[in-house]
Formats: C-alpha cells, sequence, structure tokens
C-alpha cells in the first residue's frame, strides 16, 4: 500500500501543507504564490545570486524561476540593478513594495508553520529536521 511507503507519506505531507498555506494567504487577500514568496525571501537574503542559484535554494528549474522574476518585477515586488562593476550584469533586489508583502505574509507564514506542527514537540521537530537532512544527504551525489 502506498500509504506504507514513507516518501509518498512525506510527500501528501508537504502537498497538503503548501495547499493549506496557500489557502492561507489567499484568504488574507494577498496576491502571492508560496513559490513566488520563497523567491522574494532568498532575494531579500542574499541578492547577489544567479537564476541558477535561486532555483536551487527554492527547488525550481531556471526556466520557472526566470518566470517567476518576471512577474515580480512586473509587478514592481523585485527591481533589477545594472551592477557597476559589470554593465551586462544585473542584481535583483527587493522593492518597497516586495518588502510590504513579505511583511504581510509573515505572521500567516508563523501561524501556518504553528498549526502544522501542532502535537509536535521540539524535541520530535528536532529529531524530523535531523532525520530529513539525513536523508537529504544520503542522497546527494558526492562532490
Amino acid at each position: 500500500m502506498l500509504s506504507n511507503i514513507l516518501f509518498y507519506s512525506l510527500d501528501k505531507a508537504i502537498k497538503q501543507y503548501r495547499r493549506f498555506a496557500q489557502a492561507n494567504i489567499d484568504r488574507a487577500g494577498i496576491a502571492i504564490t508560496i513559490d513566488q514568496w520563497l523567491v522574494l525571501r532568498v532575494i531579500l537574503e542574499t541578492d547577489d545570486l544567479t537564476q541558477t542559484e535561486i532555483g536551487d535554494r527554492v527547488f525550481k528549474d531556471q526556466a520557472s524561476v526566470a518566470r517567476i522574476i518576471r512577474l515580480l518585477t512586473q509587478r514592481g515586488l523585485l527591481v533589477a540593478e545594472a551592477l557597476p562593476h559589470d554593465g551586462r550584469r544585473t542584481q535583483l533586489r527587493v522593492t518597497e513594495e516586495g518588502q510590504r508583502i513579505l511583511d504581510a505574509v509573515h505572521p500567516i507564514v508563523l501561524s501556518n508553520r504553528a498549526v502544522a506542527l501542532q502535537g509536535l514537540s521540539a524535541a520530535d521537530t528536532a529529531l524530523l529536521q535531523q532525520l530529513l537532512e539525513q536523508i537529504y544527504l544520503n542522497c546527494t551525489p558526492p562532490s
């Protein structure tokens, strides 16, 4: 049975969490998707990444990241500024409106996480994080 397969249960939980989280953002009237929010957060935290590096951090392919960046730029949530030392490259920056959206979503994200983790102790979540990291490492090719 599929329900007895760990990775099936893991995928089911992740997909349900994303649906739950997106529904709460939508209910709050904030026009942003989880993936767009992730890209904005990554750029806010580290604004000198390439699109490939952004994709690696949000688990999206380069084409998807390019579409998200284009949309966020069109909506005025991101701006691409030419680098003074290399006119061929640009640096993405979160605009004031992008920051406003991030600030509006932040309490929803915290609430979503709290609801999703109800009934789990701090030790449970620490162990879960450790186990998931081990699975990730087990599946990462040696460099």
